[in-house]
């Protein structure tokens, strides 16, 4: 329950001399973390540079090997998460701990002592009293099930407020947010900031740690590199410290001369497994020589899109024509580059020669497998996209991230494809694999082929699109030109506003 603490440190945690390892790896190493009170503490660093390991240990999900934590000034042990809940520390992970057939207020004191036997109206006060203090919006006996991705994350922080927490941690909690809700979200955190809290924002874009946080921490490969007030930071200073040299983040959108008519895709609309409406009377033209972006709220309909353009799924009704023809039938060449690399994308297990046999096996016209034709492209594709591997027959699982990405992309994009669909092609990876990413599917944009980028981030979208469908609901809510409107319109599309003119031409 929210109430008014007198702490007997300037420091709501401080980490010395922290280690974690996982057999060989070193997760963290000898890392140190300050948190003051009242303040809003960015964590940035690539992936696997150990944030995600440190909040966890303060979130008792991990206990170190070695070093202290100290809460209030105070050293102490958190064995586990109830430990660290004890202690005023509550984590909002990326994926939400609810209950989905629950009302919020019932998620809000599930498992909590004499939940069940509760005096719900007294409940719902203390509950509401919180959301007032805060500027909360949420509907007490509203079912999770029935919230946007927004709400369910505001009803994780009451949770978390409600049982106490007087230092939040708040992993990527932007990631599936529009503009509006992001904005939202700041102003909370700003609130509680103004209330005393402590607060820990882990994020990969910089434009809004600059916009909310106070001080920021950098990790390079398990390691502290260097802690800084935002206010003397820079993007160029980040960017060095977290990946250890000088990288230019700008991407942009360079009109291609190839355009012509690729694809065209009419009232398409398609069913989940279990009967629900993903895309309802989809139309839209990809154009060759373009990036057309895909921006939308999660669950917006973006992977049966993805999965119906490249033939995995069957469309209930519409079509889709590549070059005047049916786009699954004859020569068309339609390569797809899924969100779900290790499951749909690659198989595991195998190789990367292997791998890449399975995209050819079935033009060799023999019953004899071509082994020589995939063992060049693999040599190609490590030579191009400098593929880290031991060598071609190590499976794929044993990669990095940025590593299995690049080898699905360059299996998929060494034939010359006509499409390229790829769906959040930069999720996970590091700033210089990612900028690998992007320059990929330039180079297929400049050679005419049509590129369909579904992606998550607004800023990235729209500088590297050439256009930017929004869906909504699994409906069109706009084709916009991504120069002519605002950040703001999009989200604005994202969540079902369709009467911005200005945010409809195509």
């Amino acid at each position: 329950m929210e109430n008014n603490v007198q702490h007997a440190s300037e420091y709501a945690v401080r980490v010395r001399h922290c280690t974690k390892t996982f057999g060989r790896v070193v997760a963290n190493d000898d890392v140190h973390f300050d948190l003051k009170w009242g303040e809003i503490h960015a964590l940035l660093g690539e992936n696997g540079s150990g944030k995600t390991t440190l909040v966890n240990m303060l979130a008792g999900i991990y206990q170190p090997d070695s070093g202290s934590i100290e809460v209030d000034g105070q050293e102490v042990m958190i064995a586990s998460p109830k430990d660290a809940y004890h202690l005023g520390i509550g984590m909002i992970h990326q994926h939400f701990m609810l209950v989905d057939v629950l009302t919020a207020l019932e998620n809000i004191v599930l498992g909590l002592r004499g939940s069940v036997l509760m005096n719900r109206r007294k409940v719902a006060a203390d509950v509401q009293r919180i959301c007032d203090l805060y500027g909360f919006r949420v509907r007490l006996e509203q079912r999770i099930c029935d919230m946007s991705v927004s709400e369910k994350q505001t009803v994780e922080i009451v949770k978390a407020l409600y049982r106490g927490a007087e230092i939040l941690i708040l992993d990527e909690p932007t990631a599936v947010l529009t503009p509006q809700e992001t904005e939202r979200l700041f102003a909370i955190l700003k609130s509680m900031k103004a209330q005393g809290k402590a607060i820990v924002l882990i994020s990969h874009k910089m434009k809004e740690l600059f916009a909310v946080a106070d001080r920021i921490t950098i990790l390079r490969k398990g390691a502290y590199i260097d802690e800084m007030d935002m206010k003397d930071a820079t993007v160029e200073k980040l960017t060095s410290d977290m990946v250890g040299r000088s990288v230019n983040l700008d991407v942009s959108c360079t009109p291609s001369e190839k355009t012509r008519e690729l694809m065209t895709v009419e009232h398409l609309s398609v069913r989940t497994a279990d009967g629900v409406a993903a895309l309802s009377d989809v139309s839209f033209e990809l154009m060759g020589g373009e990036i057309l972006g895909v921006a939308g709220i999660a669950g917006s309909g973006q992977k049966e899109l993805c999965d119906a353009l490249a033939g995995l799924i069957q469309p209930d009704t519409g079509s889709i024509l590549l070059k005047g023809s049916d786009a699954h039938a004859g020569n068309a060449h339609i390569a797809y580059v899924p969100e779900d690399r290790l499951g749909v994308g690659l198989v595991p297990g195998l190789g990367m020669a292997d791998n890449i046999m399975l995209r050819s096996f079935r033009k060799s016209g023999s019953f004899l497998l071509d082994r020589k034709t995939p063992a060049k492209t693999c040599e190609e594709i490590i030579r191009e996209l400098d593929v880290s591997t031991p060598d071609t027959k190590t499976p794929v699982r044993r990669l990095s991230g940025g590593n299995v990405q690049k080898v699905l992309l360059g299996r998929e994009i060494h034939e010359n494809p006509d499409v390229l669909i790829t769906a959040y092609p930069v999720r996970g990876l590091d700033i210089g694999a990612s900028r690998t990413v992007y320059e990929l599917m330039n180079q297929q944009k400049e050679r005419g082929a049509g590129v369909l980028f579904v992606g998550e981030d607004l800023d990235m979208l729209m500088g590297l699109c050439d256009r930017v469908m929004v869906l909504c609901n699994g409906s069109v809510a706009g084709i916009v030109n991504p120069r002519e409107v605002s950040k703001n319109e999009i989200g604005l599309m994202m969540m079902g506003n369709r009467d911005g003119k200005e945010a409809q031409g195509q």
